[in-house]
């Protein structure tokens, strides 16, 4: 059942939620500074000698934007929220404020399977998360948009993402030694859902 409200409320809280998330990450290179003075680094080695930790936040700053992205931009076409809705939201949140931690494993230990899964396997979820939100949407007709229906493209967007991060994770895990170069599989996005909308029955259709 919808609830009659604008959903900018839960799309302020969310995008807050994320804004702390991604402010938290710089924290462990702030405490870096102090601990570089007592081991007597000079300031050009608090950069030289913690390239781990740069590269963390780094990853995690690009990886949850690109995540925010593309949740901020579907909510165009959400007009009211759901408790299912709701739900989804929170798990996908959930994923974006733990994503921190398997970023950080990433910086400090060696790549192996257990990393690499850990890492994609939290991606994976953030991202079905979000399927989970496009399937919530375009099936109840009181929470989408009149103006901006979600369309098959945004459908098929959603899940072409998360079936393709799937099977980085099942590749990650399964082959030693790939490690996190079957996240490359995303950049077949676009030839993936052009090819299956371009399906015979598929129709097209226009937000």
């Amino acid at each position: 059942m919808a609830i009659s409200r604008d959903p900018d409320r839960l799309v302020f809280f969310t995008d807050a939620v994320v804004a702390i998330a991604v402010t938290l990450l710089v924290l462990p290179l702030v405490d870096v500074v102090p601990e570089s003075a007592r081991n007597g680094e000079s300031p050009v080695e608090v950069i030289t000698g913690h390239w781990p930790e740069i590269w963390s936040f780094l990853l995690s700053f690009a990886v949850i934007m690109r995540l925010w992205m593309v949740h901020h931009r579907f909510f165009r076409h959400v007009r009211a929220y759901s408790t299912p809705l709701i739900l989804c939201n929170t798990g996908w949140l959930l994923t974006i404020v733990v994503l921190p931690f398997p970023t950080e494993i990433v910086g400090v230990y060696s790549a192996s399977r257990f990393t690499a899964g850990l890492y994609i396997g939290t991606i994976l979820l953030a991202s079905a998360f979000q399927s989970a939100l496009v399937l919530v949407v375009r099936a109840d007709r009181e929470l989408a948009s009149e103006t901006h229906p979600v369309t098959p493209e945004v459908l098929t967007r959603s899940f072409t993402a998360t079936a393709l991060l799937a099977l980085a994770l099942v590749l990650a895990v399964a082959v030693p030694g790939l490690n996190y170069w079957p996240l490359l599989l995303l950049f077949l996005s676009a030839p993936v859902e052009r090819a299956w909308l371009r399906r015979p029955g598929t129709r097209r259709s226009h937000p």
